[in-house]
């Protein structure tokens, strides 16, 4: 398993990434119905789109500023950003 699909536990093994994020984290928010990762995406945004004049912000500048707060694969980044923007998931 490569380092970028497992994440580093405090015994010195590699754990997938899905057992290392809290299950609570894909529970929608019952006052809006989004998820952390989504809450996560939309703030994230906001800051960029600010910093950059109101200007679009690129998806791997703001995948860089989500991993910091959020641990999600690029996968999980871009379907749930099609989600936000109300495309879908991609190849579906």
């Amino acid at each position: 398993m490569g380092a970028s699909q497992s994440a580093f536990s405090l015994f010195g093994r590699y754990i997938p990434l899905a057992m290392a994020r809290d299950p609570l984290d894909a529970l929608p928010d019952a006052r809006d119905g989004l998820t952390r990762l989504e809450r996560v995406i939309i703030w994230q945004m906001g800051l960029v789109q600010q910093h950059n004049g109101g200007r679009n912000v690129p998806s791997a500048m703001l995948y860089g500023r989500v991993v910091e707060h959020v641990n999600v694969s690029v996968a999980e980044f871009q379907a749930a950003l099609a989600r936000l923007a109300g495309r879908g998931v991609p190849g579906r």
